[in-house]
């Protein structure tokens, strides 16, 4: 149990990383990712949803009905996602009012629903809980890293130091087409690494697929 556990972890974090391997959750990857702080927000807040959301619902696996597991399940999602949201405006107000709208819209990424459909709905509490923070860390360090380099790039520094001068950074890495070019580089990157990826043939199919059927 104890292995099975950590591959869940492994999986969210490499084979099955949701931004550089599956490709999913697009819109916030390339949105809020203008600097290593703002990616690293986004990416933790989505880790809790992920969690959280991931625990209630195969704790109430049992009880909710098929015919209205996917209105139960964005239910308890966008639960969790407002209290995130109320967190965030309590304790750290400058990153909720730097991520803005993207964090009620982490309801509606389909990185949480999917696997909240495709693992939490079919697994126990402890192997659903391992499978989200799994995921959820795979998710904060790609956005942590696509916002570092831009932020680096982009703007010369980092969490506010600046290492590179004046007349040197391209303010185009903080801009919406500088996302695309982190985010293409670091996937060619994988590439040439053979890492698993969605453009090199390996999507990054779950070892653990056959687990998924156990109820």
């Amino acid at each position: 149990m104890k292995h099975q556990n950590m591959e869940r972890l492994r999986n969210g974090i490499i084979k099955e990383n949701p931004t550089f391997v599956l490709m999913l959750g697009m819109c916030p990857t390339l949105a809020v990712t203008t600097s290593l702080l703002n990616g690293l927000g986004m990416g933790i807040s989505t880790a809790v949803v992920l969690v959280c959301s991931n625990v209630i619902i195969s704790a109430l696996r049992r009880i909710i009905s098929d015919t209205i597991r996917i209105p139960a399940y964005i239910v308890i999602i966008t639960t969790m996602v407002t209290a995130v949201q109320l967190l965030l405006q309590a304790y750290f107000p400058l990153i909720n009012e730097a991520l803005g709208i993207y964090i009620p819209l982490i309801a509606v990424n389909c990185i949480i629903l999917g696997r909240a459909e495709a693992f939490a709905s079919k697994n126990g509490v402890v192997a659903s809980a391992f499978d989200g923070l799994g995921m959820g860390i795979g998710f904060a360090l790609a956005l942590t890293c696509i916002g570092a380099v831009r932020e680096l790039l982009g703007a010369g520094s980092i969490l506010g130091y600046t290492l590179i001068p004046d007349g040197y950074h391209i303010s185009i890495f903080v801009l919406a087409p500088g996302a695309f070019f982190v985010l293409a580089v670091l996937t060619a990157l994988q590439n040439k690494l053979k890492a698993p990826s969605a453009t090199n043939g390996e999507s990054g199919r779950c070892d653990g697929c056959s687990s998924c059927k156990e109820v």
